[in-house]
């Protein structure tokens, strides 16, 4: 199997446990957008069990809550869709209205040239959210 989700982190890691990771990506135009990547290959949710589906998406919305508190969105998209990395995952994504493709997904059309002067969250700080609402389960 030859799945970048397994052999490497998807980003800068902000926080683990021995089930998942919320990783930051790095995407010019798109300051905060994160990954909640489970950490073995599973292609869907219906996948796992209750208990791990509970878990990952708390941790997605957790990951959603720390987003907003630290970098004020107009809105933030949540995304599944592993169509090119079939390995569970979601996407935390902060929009904001001068983005390149808002109000569209960003992977859809460009809606404006260039990209908005905006700093992401730092990764050190957005590590300790998560280390305090999360704490490191199991």
């Amino acid at each position: 199997m030859n799945c970048e989700l397994c052999t490497k982190p998807g980003g800068t890691v902000l926080w683990q446990d021995r089930r998942c990771r919320v990783v930051q990506v790095e995407e010019p135009g798109y300051p905060g957008f994160c990954r909640v990547i489970w950490n073995t290959h599973v292609r869907e949710m219906s996948d796992l069990g209750a208990a791990d589906r509970e878990h990952c998406m708390h941790v997605v919305f957790t990951a959603e809550r720390i987003l907003r508190a630290a970098m004020h969105p107009d809105k933030i998209n949540i995304a599944s869709l592993g169509n090119m990395v079939a390995h569970l995952h979601w996407h935390i994504i902060p929009r904001f209205g001068d983005d390149p493709h808002f109000p569209q997904p960003i992977w859809g059309v460009r809606q404006r040239p260039g990209v908005a002067a905006r700093h992401g969250a730092d990764p050190a700080e957005l590590g300790l959210a998560f280390a305090a609402e999360l704490k490191t389960t199991g």
